[in-house]
Parts: structure tokens; C-alpha cells; sequence
């Protein structure tokens, strides 16, 4: 929809991946409606994920004992923040939706996606107890998980060998997205695209597309664990 903002946060090495191709989708088909779309290419901008004192500029609240949560909601509260997380926070700031466009790694996301969560999505910007989950500090944002698997959609089924996708999805959607406010709209998976065909890589590409033109009308999912684990 013009006039919309989109935060594309993307974790794949290469490029040339179909996780790329997903992502490239998403640029041109959003863009193609009028939004305005900002991608943050965790590779490439060679992100650093540790989360560590070198994200606090200047003095420590307090310097006899290091307490990261502490030490970055003081830091945010008087702007002393590190400058690429200051960076990250204003796309976050900026944007009605955030893609988050990965590879599924040992039943979560990539390391260097998960630093980029524990790292911009600190105290007193994303949340600041008891401002959390509904009333998180993110709470006027949408979020979707756009993200790729090793096994096939059956190894993912409830009674299948990996258990249910949707128990993986409730530390990423709900433990970190909720918790912070936002809206979440319902996963985008695409299982197994190394072992398809690449007429199915096609079809799974244009699903993607065509997806991407009505999801301003789609509704959130019901953030409640009855939605993962029933």
C-alpha cells in the first residue's frame, strides 16, 4: 500500500540463495505498491551480533558490575547507544512492517539475526516492564517470518519427526515480537527448496508474490499459546 513502510531484516551469506530470491521478491513486488522498503542485510553489513559493552558510548551506569539490559536502557534513555544500533532503531522506528527473511538453523534463526534482536530491541525501546505485550513499546508494528527449512513439510507436521513448526515459531514470534507489542501476521514457510524441482522453486516464488499484494489486508494472528500448541 503507498505511503507504507517496510523493514526487510535479511540473513543469508549468499546472494544467489533462494532466500534471496525471496527477498528480492519482497523488494520489488512492496515497492511495486508504493512502499517505501528498507533492507537490512545482516551479512553484508558485516552486523555484529554480541551483544557487549562497545554498545554503550560513553560511561557505564554503573562500573563496578556489567548488566547489559541495565547498562543499554540507560544508554537509549540519554541517546548513548552505539551508532549502528542507533541506525537499526530508527528503521524499526520507521516501519508499519518488518520481514524477517531467513534460513531456519537448528529449529531457530541464524545467529547473526538473533544478535540483531538482542542488540536493537533493547529496554526502553522495544519494551520496558510493564510495558510488554500488548502494551509493548512496538505495539502500532506488524511483523512476519518469512523463512526457509532443511526438512520437508511432513517432518514439520504435529505428529511429524520435528514436532509441530508452528512450537519453533513461539520464542521468535511470541517471546520476541509480541513481547514488544507488535502484531504478528502468519508465518511464511517455504519447506525444503533444495530438494524441489526448479519449476516448484518458481511456483513457491510467485506464491510468495502473490501473497505480498493482499498482506496489508491480512489480519494478525491471535498471539495467545493456544495458536502454537493446540
Amino acid at each position: 500500500m503507498a505511503g507504507r513502510k517496510v523493514l526487510i531484516v535479511y540473513a543469508h551469506q549468499e546472494p544467489k540463495s533462494f532466500n534471496g530470491s525471496l527477498k528480492r521478491v519482497a523488494v520489488e513486488e512492496l515497492s511495486k505498491q508504493g512502499c517505501s522498503v528498507m533492507v537490512s542485510d545482516l551479512y553484508a553489513m558485516q552486523f555484529e551480533p554480541r551483544a557487549t559493552r562497545n554498545d554503550i558510548v560513553g560511561c557505564l551506569h554503573n562500573s563496578e558490575e556489567f548488566n547489559y539490559g541495565m547498562e543499554t536502557l540507560e544508554a537509549y534513555k540519554r541517546g548513548g547507544l552505539s551508532s549502528d544500533l542507533i541506525e537499526e532503531q530508527k528503521k524499526v522506528q520507521e516501519a508499519d512492517l518488518m520481514i524477517f527473511q531467513f534460513p531456519l538453523y537448528w529449529f531457530s534463526m541464524p545467529a547473526i539475526m538473533k544478535g540483531w534482536m538482542d542488540r536493537v530491541l533493547v529496554p526502553g525501546f522495544a519494551h520496558e516492564f510493564p510495558n510488554c505485550y500488548d502494551s509493548g513499546l512496538l505495539k502500532n508494528k506488524l511483523a512476519l517470518f518469512s523463512f526457509t527449512t532443511g526438512g520437508s513439510e511432513e517432518m514439520y507436521a504435529k505428529g511429524g519427526i520435528n514436532g509441530d513448526i508452528r512450537y519453533l515459531l513461539w520464542p521468535m514470534q511470541h517471546g520476541i515480537m509480541h513481547f514488544c507489542g507488535v502484531k504478528v501476521l502468519a508465518p511464511h514457510i517455504c519447506f525444503a527448496p533444495e530438494y524441489v524441482s526448479e519449476e516448484k522453486r518458481k511456483e513457491i516464488l510467485i506464491a510468495w508474490a502473490q501473497r505480498l499484494r493482499t498482506l496489508w489486508n491480512e489480519e494478525p494472528i491471535i498471539c495467545s499459546p493456544e495458536w502454537y500448541f493446540k
